[in-house]
């Protein structure tokens, strides 16, 4: 009956079904594609939703025939064998296994495979290597070639913590903006390295079209291509703790000649920030910067007012740790120190000497050590943390 009436229709109602589902407004179901792996995936999609439409009308179609027809009050009188002869098993078994096979295999099967290939290719025709790593709860970038060889940030979540505890209204993207920004040229193949330093993360921007875990321990791998100048937004789909939405990805797409552009300032302002630990800190400058240094980094675990979450997180305020001594009378670090266990790390506590610089770490033990109730007094110079190196 379905075919009978899609047949009946003429090609202007298959033309009408292709538009709806096959050449939908974006909004509908993806958004915008930029990518090669963004624009073969929603076509696979596409064609996906076609079939399963077919399939769900042909079938639905037999349904309603057959309750229409043989039904008791058109005196329909049912059949009276006692079971099927062997011939018919056959044929009802193989048929729809057969149907089966084909939609999955050809109509399914190698547009999918298709799709796969694209997604682990990752090594081809690469113009450029980006180093991704996940942690609790934010994103470090290194670009591991070319002209930007050297540069490695991290980015954190910059929504401000009023908007989180609705004491202000929402941003336009509310959780979905970061303090630096990822910059990728446009027209150029980026092999992404993705690793984590704790638990299992993943990098996702949809209109990349690609989504890939970060896991402890190993390099994996995915690609892009953006294909269009803009912003664009994506966050961690893992379950990866309690800050999990609070790891967004923000990813810039700019021409060639803005790239090189960033590039260079980038580098300028990371060659400050190394030569700032060559030189003396004031107490109050130190305690001003690592604040800024604390928000960004320590306080989703610790808290903005240094209470923590115990026992995972323990409290810094009247932190024995914190109010002990960081160097011995020699001028030696002491193990397990409040300065050995930031630049260390311990247990779920991050090493923080591969995130941040010198200058960062000094900045906040010193404010964590004159906070939160502790009034030490003492400050720790960016030089000390260089040393340590």
């Amino acid at each position: 009956m379905a075919l009978h009436f899609i047949k009946k229709a003429g090609p202007g109602l298959m033309l009408s079904l292709w538009s709806l589902v096959a050449h939908a407004e974006f909004s509908w179901n993806f958004p915008k594609p930029v990518t090669p792996m963004a624009v073969d995936t929603l076509h696979v999609h596409n064609k996906f939703m076609v079939i399963i439409l077919a399939i769900f009308i042909i079938v639905l179609g037999i349904m309603i025939y057959s309750i229409i027809n043989h039904r008791k009050s058109k005196g329909y009188q049912a059949a009276t064998f006692t079971g099927p002869s062997t011939r018919s098993q056959l044929i009802w078994t193989m048929v729809p296994f057969a149907i089966l096979i084909y939609i999955d295999f050809v109509l399914m099967g190698i547009p999918a495979y298709h799709s796969v290939v694209l997604m682990e290719d990752t090594k081809n025709g690469a113009d450029m290597v980006l180093k991704v790593t996940g942690m609790q709860w934010r994103w470090q970038y290194e670009y591991m070639d070319g002209d930007a060889k050297g540069i490695k940030f991290v980015s954190n979540l910059a929504t401000p913590e009023d908007q989180i505890h609705n004491k202000a209204a929402k941003g336009e993207h509310y959780l979905l903006e970061t303090d630096n920004h990822v910059v990728l040229p446009v027209n150029k193949k980026v092999r992404i390295l993705l690793t984590s330093n704790d638990v299992i993360h993943t990098w996702w921007v949809p209109q990349f079209g690609s989504a890939r875990d970060a896991i402890p321990g190993f390099l994996r791998e995915t690609w892009v291509k953006i294909e269009e100048p803009g912003t664009y937004r994506g966050q961690c789909k893992e379950l990866c703790g309690k800050g999990h939405g609070f790891m967004p990805i923000v990813v810039d797409a700019v021409p060639e000649d803005k790239y090189k552009e960033w590039v260079a300032a980038k580098k300028t302002d990371l060659a400050a920030a190394s030569a700032g630990a060559d030189k003396a800190w004031s107490k109050d400058d130190l305690i001003a910067h690592g604040k800024e240094v604390y928000e960004k980094n320590c306080a989703v675990c610790h808290q903005s007012n240094g209470q923590g979450l115990p026992p995972t997180f323990p409290a810094l305020a009247g932190s024995k740790v914190i109010n002990g001594p960081i160097f011995d009378t020699s001028g030696k670090l002491i193990a397990n120190s409040h300065l050995d266990r930031v630049f260390n790390g311990k247990n779920v506590m991050p090493a923080w000497k591969a995130v941040l610089n010198d200058v960062d770490i000094a900045a906040v033990v010193t404010f964590e050590r004159n906070s939160f109730g502790n009034t030490l007094g003492d400050a720790v110079q960016p030089a000390q943390v260089k040393a340590l190196r």
